[in-house]
């Protein structure tokens, strides 16, 4: 069932596409992406990923890595001049030009419009112009059927990039599938 390496995507608007801070944010989903194919994060990440468990225990097995390219784990104040002060990402990391989002989605992903809140909240955020999200590529349900997660996410969240529609406040997503 599962690939050893990780799917990548990345959505943008295009006349970002040249800017040094959205370059900059390439080269960290870049070195996400290789912390993410280790094979002690794919086996920790594995191990984790089990049916009934938290998208928290999956944070954890990339936590260090994470601080180590200067993430902040759940960052609060971040929203504070909203209705909604509590609101949190699952990490932070704060840019020149628009900081970075970070949010570890496991089971709810579609199912709760995980990914569309993440987009919502990096929309919202005025410290933040991207969004790395890390979604299952396939997640198990209880009756062990397979749902297929990266995929579809791609595929709704590309609406917001698409030229015709009416553009977010958001320069890029970076969608990591595990």
């Amino acid at each position: 069932m599962s690939n050893p390496t990780t799917s990548y995507r990345v959505l943008s608007r295009v006349e970002h596409r040249n800017e040094s801070n959205f370059l900059q944010v390439q080269e960290i989903g870049t070195k996400v992406l290789s912390i993410l194919n280790q094979p002690s994060i794919q086996a920790a990440i594995k191990d984790e990923n089990q049916l009934g468990a938290s998208s928290a225990r999956v944070q954890e097995t990339i936590l260090a890595d994470l601080e180590r390219l200067g993430f902040t784990s759940e960052k609060k104040g971040l929203f504070s001049e909203y209705q909604v002060p509590g609101i949190r990402p699952d990490y932070f990391k704060p840019l020149q030009g628009g900081g970075i989002l970070f949010e570890v989605e496991r089971g709810k992903t579609l199912a709760n419009n995980m990914d569309l809140l993440d987009v919502w909240k990096t929309h919202i955020c005025k410290e933040a112009q991207h969004l790395f999200l890390m979604v299952p590529k396939i997640r198990v349900n209880g009756q062990g059927q397979q749902q297929k997660v990266f995929i579809p996410v791609v595929n709704r969240l590309e609406s917001f990039f698409d030229a015709s529609s009416h553009p977010i406040d958001v320069t890029s997503v970076h969608i990591f599938g595990y």
